[in-house]
């Protein structure tokens, strides 16, 4: 299946204040992960990632496809912008950030094989 939300991605100045806040707010948990304040964040449905020092202050969604790279050339083929397809992650899969014929960005997403 596909189209789904698969991910999402808050990106904030202060990690730390982001994660009082949507913890006290939405009792989520954040597992860290990495250095300079990234962490997972673990929701009831799904998981997302929190990083700091992010001055654009946003959240990214990206939606589950099964073929990244037919994705991306779909977007594109649609009047859209995408990057190039990340490299596989380790445990999460493929990505790429996109933007829909508005301008809207938004995310795809591949999971991993296997």
């Amino acid at each position: 299946m596909g189209g789904e939300p698969a991910f999402f991605e808050i990106g904030v100045p202060d990690a730390g204040r982001a994660r009082d806040f949507y913890g006290r707010l939405l009792r989520w948990t954040f597992p860290p992960q990495g250095d300079g304040g990234q962490t997972w964040v673990q929701t009831p449905t799904i998981r997302g990632g929190l990083h700091g020092d992010d001055q654009e202050r946003r959240i990214d969604v990206f939606f589950a496809v099964a073929d990244i790279e037919a994705a991306v050339a779909t977007v594109r083929e649609l009047g859209g912008e995408a990057d190039d397809p990340r490299p596989e992650e380790p445990g999460f899969g493929r990505f790429a950030f996109c933007r829909d014929d508005q301008g809207v960005r938004f995310g795809l997403r591949q999971r991993p094989a296997s």
